[in-house]
Parts: structure tokens; sequence; C-alpha cells
């Protein structure tokens, strides 16, 4: 790894005595959930609704290319966030070209000028830049799912680990054992890629897009016809390797037990609606177990109160699934749609002339969005002109729909008409003390982290006509837009004058904005980022042979292998293409959803192996079945 050169010396040496403090059992460990953030107003919504930290795409070279954002946008989120106690995490997670190299260390200084307390990156190239002293975070796309990746990782220098989303409690739990020392990141919700992150070359090999550089295509969400060796169809334009959406809300408990301590939900390319109703349905069920698990605490301040119910499935979901959390058995595919079908609202009763009439237990309103599936598995939708009783007029024509079959809300116009507003916001208690001074008076604001900040004003001291306290009170409980709160305890204003003095209202409106303008900047100059100096290291890798798999795409990645004991490197697909190389690598497995796997149902199949997949541009992919490591692989068909 290169020194940290001479010029950038008074940036770093504040953290060059650093030391990473290794989470410790004995103490509270601190829970973080993680949001997302499209763009500045998602990641501030994000805060408000209850995140600890937030994620965002970086100006170049995040894995979703379409949500990148300014440097301006993101030191504004990094000054509103710290506010809170809320880290930023920014995502530098593609791989790089050699000539993309001396930019982004450029960009990853200016990140850190403007607050960023860590980076998720991929590649590996990146700890051998010039860089200051900010944390990495291994992201997923490194393919994180053994304690001895993991392992690596941390030794590496990595301050937190995003683990593979196929994972089960078991497996965590296995990684946290072996890696106590390792803060994990799991993701809880939202959508699901069928191949393991990072192992994914199909959009590439197809479509010149690499998903490793931000440029998915989206090919798992395809519709494909199914066929076996004879030419036998088994499914017909059927969306196979489009998965439901993650939703782990009710197992959280379970996540930190298991060693997690950061719930991080998916969404960077999601709009603020799904931001604010997601993270506070989470925040809600963490803070509830927060509550009645002393053994685990906060990672931020404040709280967040919010004017509406959160409600996940009145999000863009596929339906939801656990995944793999419990182990191989649940149905976790979309088949029928990779489109969002909202929330289960009842059944048809029947259709005549110009309304359709509906038997449920939730009431639809004018302007609301429904769908169902036709006879053949075909997503139909249509927007809502009115409701009357029971009975809903479409606002155009439908196709003829068969009674009893399930009709779905997925644009709920009252929900999102009430998150369109303000529709939350977060506090941080305060205390005050009021006193008297032989000069005049002195107020000191005291939040709950311990920040304090006294102000003392000169002021003559006349006796009041009337009991002066609960007037006192109440002036100083008006905290109006700041981020502060007075109350919920009975000493959370307390006044302890000499005499029963006269303030004018005015006057101490004016000593409660200066202190509260101080205390701010207190909290803000008292904020406290993780440094991280990278030294070399040269513990081994846990594989001495990196194929294709290990996206080795630039000159200082191919230098960083053999330093810990890498001897053969191939370069990443996106370099030189492997021919016959498999394009995905999927824990979701095709002959398990048809009830044939020989390994966990017993089944056996009718019709002959190999399978192939079509696409609708006629392209082709064989299906390979590894039951040894229970995954299923995908093959561009070279016939």
């Amino acid at each position: 790894m290169q020194a940290f050169s001479t010029d950038r010396a008074s940036v770093l040496r504040a953290g060059r005595e650093a030391s990473h403090k290794p989470l410790n059992v004995k103490e509270k460990r601190k829970i973080e959930l993680l949001a997302p953030a499209k763009n500045l107003e998602c990641g501030i919504e994000a805060v408000n609704h209850g995140a600890d930290a937030v994620y965002i795409g970086a100006p170049k070279f995040g894995a979703r290319a379409a949500a990148n954002n300014s440097l301006d946008d993101i030191a504004a989120l990094t000054d509103y966030a710290h506010l809170y106690g809320v880290r930023v995490y920014v995502t530098v997670n593609t791989l790089l070209k050699d000539e993309e190299l001396a930019e982004t260390e450029r960009m990853i200084w200016q990140l850190y000028r403007r607050g960023v307390d860590a980076l998720i990156v991929q590649d590996m190239g990146i700890t051998r830049l010039d860089l200051p002293p900010i944390p990495l975070h291994a992201s997923t796309q490194m393919d994180n799912r053994t304690p001895e990746k993991v392992r690596f990782l941390a030794e590496a220098g990595f301050r937190q680990v995003v683990l593979a989303r196929e994972l089960s409690l078991d497996e965590i739990a296995a990684i946290h054992r072996a890696c106590p020392d390792v803060p994990l990141e799991v993701f809880v919700h939202g959508a699901l890629c069928v191949s393991y992150s990072g192992q994914c070359y199909v959009s590439q090999a197809c479509f010149g897009r690499s998903a490793n550089r931000g440029e998915c295509a989206q090919f798992c969400r395809l519709p494909f016809t199914m066929t076996d060796a004879e030419g036998r169809v088994i499914a017909r334009d059927k969306h196979l390797l489009s998965l439901k959406d993650l939703n782990q809300s009710d197992r959280l408990e379970q996540l930190l037990d298991a060693g997690a301590t950061s719930l991080k939900i998916e969404g960077r390319l999601k709009d603020v609606s799904y931001v604010k109703n997601v993270t506070a349905a989470y925040r809600r069920r963490l803070d509830a177990i927060l509550a009645r698990r002393p053994e685990y605490a906060r990672a931020s301040s404040g709280t967040s109160r919010f004017d509406f119910t959160p409600q996940l499935d009145k999000s863009f979901s596929r339906g939801f699934t656990h995944y793999f959390l419990q182990g191989r058995g649940e149905d976790i595919a979309s088949p029928d749609t990779p489109k969002s079908m909202g929330e289960a609202m009842g059944t048809v009763k029947e259709q005549r002339g110009g309304w359709v009439s509906v038997a449920g237990v939730k009431p639809f309103h004018n302007g609301d969005g429904a769908c169902f599936l036709d006879e053949q598995g075909r997503l139909h939708g249509f927007r809502i002109n009115r409701v009357e009783g029971n009975k809903l007029y479409p606002a155009a024509d439908l196709p003829r729909i068969r009674p009893r079959t399930p009709l779905f809300r997925n644009f709920d116009q009252d929900f999102e008409r009430v998150l369109a507003r303000k529709s939350a916001e977060r506090k941080l208690a305060l205390s005050w003390l009021l006193t008297d001074t032989p000069w005049g008076f002195a107020l000191t604001a005291t939040d709950e982290d311990g920040n304090r900040a006294t102000l003392a004003f000169a002021h003559p001291k006349e006796p009041a006509r009337t009991p002066q306290a609960d007037n006192l009170r109440t002036q100083l409980s008006k905290l109006g837009n700041t981020p502060f709160e007075a109350g919920g305890r009975d000493d959370a204003i307390v006044i302890r004058l000499s005499g029963n003095w006269f303030i004018p209202s005015s006057v101490l409106a004016d000593w409660r904005r200066q202190v509260v303008e101080r205390l701010t900047a207190l909290r803000r100059t008292n904020y406290r980022r993780e440094t991280a100096v990278w030294r070399p290291t040269a513990h081994p890798y846990p594989e001495t042979t990196l194929t294709y798999l290990g996206n080795v795409m630039n000159a200082e990645a191919q230098a960083f292998y053999p330093e810990h004991g890498v001897k053969d490197i191939a370069p990443a697909y996106e370099r030189r293409a492997e021919p016959g190389a498999a394009l995905m690598f999927c824990r979701h497995c095709l002959r398990f959803s048809m009830g044939w796997c020989p390994t966990h149902q017993g089944g056996r199949s009718p019709y002959r192996e190999p399978y192939y997949l079509t696409a609708g541009d006629g392209r082709r992919f064989r299906l390979e079945f590894d039951c040894r490591r229970c995954q299923m692989k995908v093959y561009k068909n070279e016939e």
C-alpha cells in the first residue's frame, strides 16, 4: 500500500493515532438502522423518519449509476445528519478501470472533507490509493458469505462487512461467532437479486452493461420460457428468475441475536414516500425491541414522531419473503410479474357495465391504483375513477374479470397524499436551567447526549407583580422549528431564582434562541467521525487462486492479492470475457421451485436435463444444478 502524501499531513494528523475499538460483549451493542437515499431529499427524510445511518451514491462510481449525487448535496446531508448523530455512508462500490483510479482518489478526499463517515466499496484497488483516514465498509458485492472471508476483510482494515442476502440465521451466527469484533451489516428489506451480488455477469455478457459497474440491465426481471433437453415446454413466458422482495420486519430480534449490528433497507432508486414509510416501519419495530432488550442500544440520538401509521404493504413490493433466513423452504419467487402487486384488498364479486364490485374488508378510495392477474397469469392494472360502496368505477375499460379473482391495491391515493406532506419530525431531548447571577441571569441547555451550553445575560432584576415560574417554563418550552424539545420529565425545565423576578417574554425568547444556536453548534463540533488509517498487512486471503469471480479490474487490485498469498489471478469478466463461464450463481433453484429437488424434496423430474431458459429476444441460457453447493448456475447457450 502507498504511504500517505506529506501535503495532506494536517488532514491526517488527528486520525493517525486512532484505532478501531472492537465490539465488547460486556458493553451495550449499538444497533444501526441503515436507510437508503436516492438524493438529498430522501436522505433528509430518512433521518427524520428514524434512520441511524444513511447510505447515498457518490458523484460517480456507485453501483446504481442512476443514483449519483453532487458533493454539495452530500455535504448538506452530512451537516443535517450529524446533528442527530446519524452517520452518512457513501457508495463507491463499482469495479474501477485503471484510468479511473486517480479521479476516484480525488473524489474520496472531497467526500472526506465534506464530512462523510465511511465509504462502501467493492474494488480492492481502492485500498492501495492515497486515502484520507476514512473507514471503508466491504460491500455485499464482495460476496461476503463465509467466516474466512469476513475475517480476512476485517484484518485487511474494513470496519464493517455487508453480508450476502442469501445467508440464514445460522450462517450469520456462525460468522459472528468466528468474528465477534466485526460489525455485520445485513439487508432486512427491499428488492432481491437472484444471483449472489458481485457474481452476476449476464448483463455484461448480453448487453455490454456491467452490474459490477452500476449498469445492471435487470435481466432477472424478464419473462422466460423454460424447456427441457427435448424441447418440451415446462413453463411459458414466466418471470422465473424474478424474486419477491425481502421483508424481515418480524425477524429483527433474531437477526440481532445472531450478531447483526446494522439493519439495511435496500432502495437507492426508490422515491421519497418509500423511504419515509419503510424507514418509519422499521424504526417502530426496532424501538420496541430496544425497549425490552437493554443489552442493545440505539446508534443515534433523537426521537422520531410520525403523522401516519407506517404500513409496509403500501410501498412498492413484489410480495414479501424471508428468503433463506430460516433455510430453504418457502416460496421466494414472483413468476407472474416483476411489478408491484401491493396489498391484498379482497376478491371480485361481479363485473357489470362500467363497474366492478368487490368482496373485501379494506375500502378503496377515489384515485387508487388496483391490479389483478388474469387466467393466463398476466398482470392488469387500472386507476379507480370513483368508489361507491363496494363498487369500483375504473377510469378506462377493463378486460373481463372472473368472479373470486383476487384484487390488489398498488397505489393508495390517501396514503400517498399523507406522505407527500411533512410526515415526521425528529427531536432531541433538552433540559433547561435558569438561574440568576450578581449581574443578571444565566440560561443553560443540556441535550440528551450531555452537551451543555450556558450563556450569561446582564439584565436588571425587577420584582414581578404575579408568580412568574409557569410563564418562564412556557416560554422556555417554545422550541418551535429547532431540533430540540423540552419536556417528558418533571425536571426538564428548572427555574432556580433567588426571587420572583420579572423577565419579559421577548427577552427570554431571545436568550432561548441564542442558547439553542450555541447548543446546535456545539453538537456539530462535538460530533466525532470514526477514523481509519490503512496500513500494509500480509495475512493470507482464503484462496490462493482467483478466477474471473474475483472481479480484479485494475492494476492496483492486481497488486493487492499477491500481498496476501494469491498466486494465480484472472482478470475481471468485464476486462476479458471468460468463454463458457457461468454468468449467474443463484441460491434460488428452479428445480426446487418445481418440486423436483432430490436433496430437499426427494423429487424426480418428468423432464430431461439440461433445462433451458429462452428470453423474448431469442437468447437461450442453460441451467446447471450444483447440489453440493446448493445453487443453480446460468450459462449463456453457445450452440
